[in-house]
């Protein structure tokens, strides 16, 4: 079972680009389970359950980075014995840190496949100016494995360029790709990377 966190702060976009990753790669014949601290926070329907195989667990009562961390451990094993999934897909807060939850499933033998953290490019200077933020999204930023600039269909190109070169500099090391729920931009990208990634797991 391989674990693939989807980060980011409040109102960057992560919600929509799950239920896409979810349908994606169920489509690609893997079995995906999402793990989520509200489920309220995931809209998924019947019918899209239904269609796709998804199982959505809720883990409320915290931040699963830190309150929860022992309800989210019971809920994988769980999940890991009784429904077997390939993926699962956690949402974290936004206000949680990818790398205590990864520090958290080290213990369970679950592989970490990605840490994907959202960026949303629409509110660039407040993020990364802001010190009641910055120290946050930088640190959620340097866990990423993939950084997705969200948004970008709601900026110029030399706005959407300026939150690549910040991010770069804050994680040189992480892939970033152009974010669009709307027109649909980046998301068969990350998918393909995601793919590749797991065959090679």
């Amino acid at each position: 079972m391989k674990l693939l966190q989807i980060a980011g702060y409040l109102g960057s976009g992560k919600t929509t680009l799950i239920i896409e990753l979810a349908r994606s790669l169920s489509e690609a014949g893997n079995k995906v389970a999402i793990l989520v601290n509200e489920i309220g926070e995931i809209p998924v329907d019947g019918r899209v359950m239904q269609d796709y195989g998804l199982t959505v667990k809720d883990i409320g009562g915290g931040c699963i980075c830190c309150q929860v961390v022992g309800s989210m451990i019971g809920t994988l094993k769980k999940l890991a014995e009784s429904q077997k999934p390939d993926i699962v897909i956690v949402e974290p807060t936004g206000l949680a840190v990818p790398g205590s939850i990864s520090d958290a499933v080290k213990r369970i033998n679950i592989e970490q496949l990605l840490i994907i953290v959202l960026f949303d490019t629409s509110r660039q200077e407040k993020l990364l100016n802001y010190d009641s933020l910055k120290r946050l999204i930088s640190t959620q930023l340097k866990d990423a494995d993939i950084i997705a600039l969200s948004k970008v269909d709601l900026g110029s190109e030399d706005i959407v360029e300026h939150a690549l070169q910040a991010v770069s500099r804050i994680n040189p090391r992480a892939r970033i790709i152009k974010l669009s729920s709307k027109r649909g931009d980046g998301i068969l990208e990350i998918v393909k990377t995601i793919q590749e990634i797991s065959v090679k797991a």
